[in-house]
């Protein structure tokens, strides 16, 4: 489990491809030596396990599953990427849940200042519509936001200078792919819904019915 809240951007070693899986190595300015074998590290939000470590370098297996769902097959050596370690038990939450299972890998539709803020809009795929809400929690590469505008076909969140700088979020521009992470507290509402409720769409009308919103 993670916050959202990063604490590096590592680079990218190397990705080395073992047929439709591939192992990863990011190199990174965290405390190595604070990080075990076996250890979890989400990598632009997506969950990884630490395999090895060479220096400041940590290996990690990509399963197919997450090369399909996740950007992290499209990087090239030298990229930048979001790193959190595991949320400690009892420490602060000042992001929101975050399990680092990434839903889909979604395009950037726009990504520059409004004004004097720094927006960012990328698509949202029908299927996961429903577990986003205006003013709920999202994930993008790893970094909990909070959605500012929301439509059928996309979201726009708003960087705080601080998040614009501590992460790679600005280094975005339109067509990009970036990884998109629900809540998983919508994940369970509209499961619940879906199981207790006649068949249908999930709209915010019955979201509103149920005492949801």
């Amino acid at each position: 489990m993670f916050t959202g809240l990063i604490e590096d951007i590592g680079t990218l070693d190397g990705l080395e491809r073992h047929g439709r899986s591939a192992s990863l190595r990011v190199r990174t300015g965290l405390p190595v030596t604070e990080i075990a074998i076996g250890d979890s590290v989400a990598v632009n939000g997506a969950c990884l396990t630490v395999e090895a470590k060479h220096g400041q370098v940590l290996q990690c297996h990509c399963l197919e599953e997450t090369l399909s769902r996740t950007n992290l097959g499209t990087c090239t050596r030298g990229a930048h990427l979001n790193l959190e370690r595991a949320a400690l038990v009892g420490g602060r939450l000042g992001g929101h849940f975050v399990t680092g299972h990434v839903d889909c890998c979604v395009k950037v539709l726009f990504a520059g200042h409004r004004g004097e803020d720094y927006a960012l809009t990328v698509s949202v795929p029908p299927e996961h519509r429903p577990c986003v809400v205006p003013k709920g929690s999202v994930t993008l590469n790893g970094v909990s936001l909070t959605v500012a505008e929301l439509d059928d076909a996309s979201l726009t969140v708003f960087l705080i200078p601080h998040t614009g700088a501590a992460t790679n979020l600005t280094e975005l521009t339109p067509g990009a792919p970036v990884n998109l992470e629900t809540d998983i507290l919508g994940k369970y509402v509209v499961q619940s819904l879906r199981l207790n409720q006649s068949p249908g769409e999930i709209t915010m009308e019955k979201l509103a019915e149920n005492g949801f919103l």
